[in-house]
């Protein structure tokens, strides 16, 4: 479970509520930093949603991975427009709840998007999440669950 998270509960693109211990359980996590507005956003996060299908969804085992949306968006409604239009079946920190800001802080977020991918304990693996993705595609991913420490059974 990511430590950092710990009792928060999250929210799904249609509006679930899950809680973030069972959604995020033995999972390397990816805190995705990006709002609707923002042209870079639009930008990465198809590619996002690419690469957590392939892992995820159309994988014969799904790989142990989950990314969490922390908004910049200016309201709620900006928040969800862009989770239905762009995002992949992904978990959002509710756009009320302020821990998004701490967060922002304890990530030293100064520009969006941003893809951080964390420890359980919320160690940083990688702030560069979003150029490995561009630049290495699914193979990042097998160095991520390595780093992480999470299934050492995962065979890319």
């Amino acid at each position: 479970m990511v430590d950092v998270l710990s009792g928060r509960r999250l929210v799904t693109r249609e509006g679930e509520v899950v809680e973030a211990e069972a959604a995020l359980q033995n999972k390397v996590v990816a805190l995705y930093f990006a709002a609707g507005r923002c042209a870079p956003s639009r930008d990465f996060t198809p590619l996002l949603c690419d690469f957590y299908t392939a892992l995820v969804s159309e994988a014969r085992r799904p790989a142990p991975f989950e990314v969490v949306f922390v908004s910049a968006d200016g309201s709620p409604e900006e928040m969800l427009d862009f989770m239905r239009e762009l995002h992949g079946a992904w978990l959002a920190l509710p756009f009320h709840d302020p821990y998004r800001h701490e967060l922002k802080k304890r990530y030293d977020i100064t520009a969006i998007p941003k893809l951080v991918v964390i420890k359980p304990n919320g160690a940083v693996i990688t702030s560069k999440g979003r150029k490995q993705i561009r630049e290495r595609g699914l193979a990042c991913f097998q160095n991520w669950v390595e780093a992480a420490d999470v299934f050492q059974n995962f065979l890319g």
